[in-house]
Formats: structure tokens, sequence, C-alpha cells
């Protein structure tokens, strides 16, 4: 797409776009009955017009048919979790048996480690990126110490070159092959929280498993975002929360994905619980585990209905919309916020000295844009807010631009940019 600093082209760009009647779908913000520019995918997802139907569905369900509703009606709560499988593996990239819709991603993230993060002898190293999501980094610490370890001779964080926002995939996989004897388990953020920048996974999943080092991803800022292959690319397990681009609402239910290579293997180690035991015995009440021979074998518990009902609503729209359309919208869409910001700001001089974080290479990033303002920053994102513009402000001078594809447009990309000059 050729950009121009013309506000008729944000205008043509709108009315052309294949994806421009999914807006309507979601519930934008308003202050004093004026719409909000939302750029804020990126930590909470719009609420999706259809969530109050499925969500309302279940709750007559519940009216009606009270516990009976576990194995009656039109969605019986008993399987409800396999009604989202189809949805979530296809924007996975994964098989319906190597998906499951459950818990939370730090409770995904505990469960997975105690079955991959398996130290022994010198292999014992947990392989991370540099500023991984705090969440993460506390799970990598009590594993650390639940085997035993310090975590700080366990966690060994790949830090980029001197002058570099972030890593490049020569600098990972240099790390790996430097340290293939110490590392037990490698886990990236599909798409780094802080900079923006998506790691190159098939690649790194390669090199991983050609040094035999499991590979996991947590997939909170990746999923919905960019297209994923985990089968395909033989990554170990994955984790994801789903109310960022997956618009399942604030602490909604999340997903894991493990390979399955390993969702079949039943002697794989792992924290129990009834849901994933055998269905055929599952209410036998006996016993002795006997997990399911696929990814639902790591379940805990029954589905929480009402979350997974959110999370539905959400899915429908994404099979509705494809990937390839979302993705081809979001390139061009944080390209244009890429270049307004180049053209009126940075390559004029500015006097907030302002850069940007994120990788330059659309395949290197997703829809957001980190942009460091390293004067008056706070004082900068306070007066952004106050303008109608929703952004994320990170300590201590990065504010985060998330345009999503589905309900974002070129002209509030045009608005902002114009408002960030006249600031």
């Amino acid at each position: 797409m050729q950009f121009s600093t013309d506000k008729n082209f944000a205008l043509a760009a709108d009315r052309e776009d294949p994806l421009k009647s999914f807006r309507s779908q979601f519930c934008i913000p308003k202050r004093g009955g004026k719409e909000l520019v939302y750029f804020c995918g990126n930590s909470l997802g719009l609420e999706p017009k259809n969530v109050e139907k499925f969500i309302a569905r279940e709750l007559k369900t519940w009216q009606d048919k009270a516990v009976e509703g576990h194995f009656s009606g039109k969605n019986p709560w008993v399987d409800y979790h396999k009604f989202l499988r189809p949805l979530i593996a296809q924007i996975a990239g994964a098989t319906e048996k190597e998906v499951v819709v459950a818990n939370s991603l730090t409770v995904n993230l505990h469960l997975l480690l105690t079955t991959f993060y398996r130290p022994k002898g010198k292999k014992k190293k947990i392989l991370v990126e540099h500023l991984p999501f705090s969440s993460d980094w506390y799970a990598f610490e009590a594993h650390a110490k639940l085997h035993g370890y310090d975590p700080k001779d366990i966690i060994e964080e790949i830090k980029p070159k001197p002058g570099s926002y972030y890593l490049s995939t020569e600098k990972i996989i240099e790390t790996i092959e430097k340290q293939e004897g110490e590392i037990a388990l490698i886990v990236l953020g599909g798409i780094n929280y802080l900079t923006g920048q998506a790691f190159d996974l098939s690649a790194i999943a390669l090199a991983a498993r050609k040094r035999n080092i499991l590979f996991g991803l947590d997939l909170a800022h990746a999923i919905g975002n960019i297209p994923l292959k985990l089968h395909d690319w033989e990554v170990d397990f994955a984790v994801w929360c789903s109310y960022k681009y997956l618009n399942a609402g604030p602490g909604g239910v999340g997903g894991y994905f493990i390979h399955e290579k390993h969702a079949t293997n039943s002697e794989l180690p792992r924290l129990a619980g009834w849901w994933g035991n055998n269905e055929k015995t599952r209410f036998k009440m006996e016993k002795g585990f006997d997990p399911i021979p696929t990814a639902e074998g790591w379940q805990l518990s029954n589905a929480p209905v009402l979350s997974m009902a959110a999370q539905w609503s959400a899915l429908e729209i994404f099979q509705k919309a494809g990937m390839e359309k979302v993705r081809e919208k979001s390139i061009a869409l944080t390209g244009y916020l890429e270049y307004l910001l180049n053209e009126h700001i940075i390559n004029k001089g500015d006097n907030l000295n302002l850069k940007i974080l994120t990788p330059k290479n659309p395949e290197a990033r997703g829809c957001q844009l980190s942009l460091s303002i390293q004067k008056d920053a706070l004082k900068a994102y306070k007066a952004i807010s106050e303008a109608g513009f929703i952004v994320d402000y990170r300590e201590p001078d990065i504010i985060r631009v998330a345009p999503t594809p589905l309900y974002n447009q070129f002209i509030e990309v045009f608005r902002f940019v114009n408002f960030l000059k006249a600031l």
C-alpha cells in the first residue's frame, strides 16, 4: 500500500477496507457522548456486541434447567469447551486435539512448566527473552525454587546487543547454540509485550528441536494478532490469555496448546484434575488418574461456562473475518501509523525525542508500536488520554499504541498522529 499524509488517503482506505463492517460488531467506548479512539486492544480488547446473546443463552439454560443443563439443551455444559475447540485451533494453527480453552494464562503456564521443565544434570536453565512479562518471570522463579535451585542460576535472559531495543533471531539462535548443554527449556513471548517484537518462531523452534531442547510460548500478545502455525512449527507447548486480541472480556478464560507428540503421551507428569480424566470413567469418581490422550488430559476442572460464552462470541467474529484478512489490514494499519510518525514527527526533529522501539519489518511485529518519549512521557500520555485517545503507558517512558484491525480505522490513526504532531 502506498501511503500518503493527505487526509483523503485515510478516508479512501477506510471506504475500501474489506473488514470495515466488523467495527460495527464491537462496542466503541464513549466519553461525553463522543466515541473515543481506542488503541488499547493489546491490554483489553473491546466487547463484541453479540456477547450478551451468548451469555444470555447460558443464563436461560441455567434458569430453565439448572443442573440438567450439564447434559441437555443446545450446548450441554459438560462438553462446552469442545464447542470452542475448532475455532481456537484454527487461530492457533493447531489440530483440535492439541488445544483447550481453560483456566488463565499463568495457571496454564504453571501447569505446563510442571510437565515440560524437567531439569537434569547440567541441563537445568530456562532461556527467556529480555524483559518477559512479570507474571511469566514469577512462574519461572517459582519452578526453579520448586526444583531446589536459585532462580539467579537458572533463568537465562537473552539481552539485545548494545544500542538495540529488540532481539535478532541470530542472537537468540547463537545463545541456544552456545548454551545447548545447559538449557532444559526455552520460553518466549510470541510477541514481546513491551517492545511489540514478534519473534521468528519457526526458526527458533527448529534451532531448539535440533538440540533436543523443549520450546514453549506465551502467546498473550500474539494470538488473534498474527498468524500462528504451532503444529507445523512443532512448538512443544504454548499458553495464552483471551482478553486482549481475542476480546473475551476482563479476566477472560485462557487456553493452551500441547503438540500432539506430547499430548498423546499418557506417561508425561502433570498436575491432574478430574476433567482431564478419561470421559468414560470420569463420573465413576474412582482412584487412579487415566488421562485423556489429547491436550484435554491436562484439564483440571469443568468449564467456566459464562466466561467461555464470551470467548465463543468473539471467536465467531474471527471465523467470519479470517486471520489472513485480519493480518493484511493489520500490516497496512500499523504501517500507516509508522509512516505518519516518521513523516510528521521523527524525521522532522521532534521536540519530544520520540523513538519507535518496535522493529521496522512488518513480519517482526504485530499491530502494536511501542513509542519512547524520553521527555515528559507521562505528561504526554495524560494529554493524549484527555484528548480522547486510549493508549497504554509503561514506566518509565513507553507509550504502547495498538491499532487493532477488527475495529480501528485509518482515519483514527491520522487523527492520532496529527494530535501528537501538535503536542
